[in-house]
């Protein structure tokens, strides 16, 4: 990683990190065991890739990153809730997540769900919390791009489906392109377009920043398929093979290891050619995407 990426990504992480310890601090007295599975999973040591992305198309169209950090910090808050739930054993049955117990573990199955429950419902409760100075025509949209790619037409689809091709003897690219789009490319893509609304973006870079997110959002779910190959346990903080042990469709199953990295740099390639029309303002998101197979965990 060269080292001014490395520089906007722990000053853009200090600054979401910073966000949410002041909107969700410890608490005592009866809530606080579901505040804490709450806190366990948020701060557990997350890239924080889609708040980043959300505020760098921000600044990308010219807007600032403080109109667009409560919906970040939402976007955040959406995907822990969805780590928690994944990780349940009525779902993918993982008992660590960024190298510790997943939060079932540690709080139990209950405590897990609610967490999650709230931490999506929290979500929304910061999308309201928007700056004055967004017009509610902006704010509404952007509840409802990242409202789309958090439902059953994003993410939760995606985890349907994903489960659904467990069933299948036989899945195609296809499908499978189809299932992650949702899953992982959704929530990804809706930061980028949810950044370039609140930053101010024309429709034609609102767009552009979409298709971007699009194919970074699928390039990174080929390059989890792939880590989960080639990883070890320690560098990804979660168990090693556990696509392959629990018979997961993957891109490595489907087509091979050496097609599917062609694959994700590919994406990678065409995502970089939609920033074009940004030219040097666009040089963060061009490194993220270069991040996202480069990554090792």
């Amino acid at each position: 990683m060269n080292p001014e990426l490395k520089t906007f990504l722990e000053e853009k992480r200090g600054l979401v990190d910073s966000f949410l310890e002041g909107w969700l601090p410890r608490a005592e007295g009866p809530l606080s065991e579901v505040v804490e599975a709450m806190r366990y999973s948020l701060f557990a040591g997350g890239k924080r890739l889609r708040p980043i992305l959300c505020l760098a198309a921000a600044q990308t169209v010219g807007g600032s990153e403080k109109d667009a950090l409560p919906a970040a910090c939402a976007l955040e808050l959406i995907h822990t809730y969805s780590l928690i739930h994944d990780d349940l054993p009525a779902m993918d049955d993982d008992d660590l997540r960024r190298g510790k117990p997943s939060s079932h573990k540690v709080f139990g199955e209950a405590q897990a769900i609610l967490a999650g429950d709230a931490l999506l419902t929290e979500a929304f409760s910061l999308l309201a919390e928007l700056p004055e100075n967004i017009e509610a025509q902006r704010a509404l949209r952007v509840i409802k791009i990242v409202s789309r790619a958090a439902g059953y037409r994003g993410m939760v689809g995606g985890q349907h489906l994903d489960l659904w091709l467990e069933t299948q003897k036989h899945v195609s690219r296809d499908t499978l392109e189809s299932t992650h789009s949702l899953k992982t490319g959704a929530l990804i893509s809706a930061s980028l377009e949810a950044g370039a609304v609140l930053g101010g973006g024309g429709e034609a870079e609102i767009e552009t920043l979409k298709r971007y997110g699009q194919k970074v959002g699928l390039a990174f779910q080929v390059a989890d398929d792939i880590l989960d190959v080639v990883g070890t346990t320690e560098e990804l903080g979660k168990p090693a093979g556990s696509d392959e042990a629990g018979g997961k469709a993957t891109y490595p199953a489907i087509m091979g290891l050496s097609e599917s990295r062609n694959l994700a740099l590919r994406l990678v390639q065409e995502a970089v050619e939609e920033l074009k029309i940004f030219a040097d303002r666009a040089e963060p998101l061009r490194g993220l995407a270069l991040y996202i197979v480069e990554r090792t965990n």
